[in-house]
């Protein structure tokens, strides 16, 4: 048992799309960032490889992180976290440690959690408790990496992991929901008991808004839109008011980087002008559908017409993606699933007795700027397909803010409870149980 509940325990969620990092008790997160990084090879070792690190290689050396310092020292790269990445850079690749929700490289990680400690929040790990956000679908295996780099790296005083479904019910209430959460690399559909994950109930596809950007981007490109990167091209007066476009060349941009900030922009698109369509989109239908404008940070002004529907409805229909040029079709089509049917089939996978009170607390969590069509729509076509006697209620909440962040503001009023304090995994338990002892304290 942790007793320290004089300092506030902080709360951290690092997601595929940007990473949450803030105080418990808080409304909302001190600091958000991409979760992706920039890495550039290191041809020998030099001085700033590392500055974030300097300060705890001493101490990394004694505590068992043997294994992530050889990894470095092979690999020789140089991590850009946050703000950093904004800059262009020669020979940056932009890389994800994460993969279909799930950790694949550690070390970005660390360099992720160092970067939320040290320099946007300021503080001292050693001090202050840490609750970190996990997907529904994380392993035993995962849980322990996460849980020794924690203790033995930044030698924190107690540790707690919480699922993100069960943080999105408590952000919203509720002890028993069933959560349909759309984020950056997937979309996961979980149901949630008396503040449990049941396992047989989770449901994911590869569906997230990263595909649906990718799609709207693929779109474009095939009606002979150009995306310029912002780094790519600068503005020159000609004359007051008007301004004329000089392409900038660096031939040393890597594709990963270039495709990166044509993302950005391809999101914010995306974010703008798609709206969920009432019913199934259907090609003839949406044919003469009316076209929304929207100007590139180059100047030039697109108009984006039956794309506006077509793209939300991929989470409806995932077979729609197949239809626009470029895009790469699905490992196992078959298997992915729209919203609707991962709703019916993650409650078929519950006990009988539960499935009615699931079916009236759906939450919906994620960003979307269309989420009121989303909700209204999922509603409608999940009670076409549920048992009469099911009363269907879809929920999300109003304000965008707490939808985007709903992870992270349930960690936020968890860590802060004064009942939550005896469930912490101490460092004493670590050091004398062992790391496995995880399993049992955060079940």
């Amino acid at each position: 048992m942790y007793g320290g509940d004089e300092v506030s325990a902080i709360v951290i969620d690092v997601g595929s799309y940007s990473c949450k990092a803030g105080y418990a008790g808080d409304d909302t997160p001190k600091a958000v960032f991409p979760s992706v990084v920039g890495s550039i090879e290191q041809t020998g070792d030099t001085d700033d490889s590392k500055p974030e690190k300097e300060a705890d290689s001493a101490s990394d050396s004694k505590n068992g992180a043997k294994p992530m310092d050889v990894d470095r020292a092979k690999t020789k790269r140089k991590l850009y976290v946050g703000q950093e990445l904004e800059f262009r850079r020669d020979n940056m690749e932009v890389i994800s440690p994460m993969k279909d929700g799930t950790v694949t490289d550690w070390d970005i990680v660390d360099n992720i959690w160092n970067h939320a400690f040290r320099r946007r929040l300021l503080i001292n790990p050693e001090e202050h408790p840490m609750l970190i956000a996990e997907p529904s679908t994380n392993t035993a295996q995962q849980r322990e990496k996460a849980a020794e780099l924690m203790f033995e790296n930044y030698k924190v005083p107690a540790l707690f992991l919480a699922k993100n479904a069960v943080l999105t019910s408590f952000a919203s209430g509720r002890a028993t929901s069933l959560v349909v959460d759309s984020g950056g690399g997937s979309t996961v559909v979980s149901a949630v008991h008396d503040g449990f994950v049941l396992q047989k109930s989770v449901g994911t596809s590869p569906v997230g808004g990263e595909f649906l950007t990718d799609c709207m981007m693929k779109s474009l490109e095939s009606k002979g839109v150009v995306i310029r990167p912002r780094y790519s091209f600068k503005k020159k007066e000609i004359s007051p008011g008007e301004y004329k476009i000089v392409d900038l060349d660096f031939p040393n941009t890597t594709e990963s980087y270039r495709l990166y900030c044509m993302r950005a922009i391809a999101s914010d698109i995306k974010e703008s002008v798609c709206r969920v369509p009432d019913t199934a989109f259907d090609e003839v239908a949406y044919a003469n559908v009316p076209t929304t404008s929207y100007e590139l940070p180059d100047g030039q002004t697109i108009e984006v017409g039956a794309d506006r529907f077509k793209i939300p409805d991929i989470l409806f229909n995932p077979s729609l993606s197949q239809t626009i040029p470029g895009v790469d079709g699905f490992a196992d089509s078959m298997s992915v699933r729209g919203l609707p049917r991962m709703v019916i089939d993650s409650v078929n996978r519950c006990d009988v007795d539960i499935r009615k009170e699931l079916f009236s607390n759906i939450l919906l969590s994620g960003g979307s700027s269309s989420i009121l069509q989303l909700k209204e729509r999922l509603e409608k076509e999940v009670l076409e397909e549920s048992p009469q006697a099911a009363r269907v209620k879809v929920m999300a909440s109003g304000n965008s803010v707490e939808r985007r962040f709903s992870v992270w503001i349930g960690g936020s009023i968890l860590a802060s409870l004064g009942s939550f304090q005896q469930m912490w995994f101490s460092k004493a338990e670590y050091e004398e149980h062992g790391v496995s002892y995880i399993q049992r304290k955060c079940p």
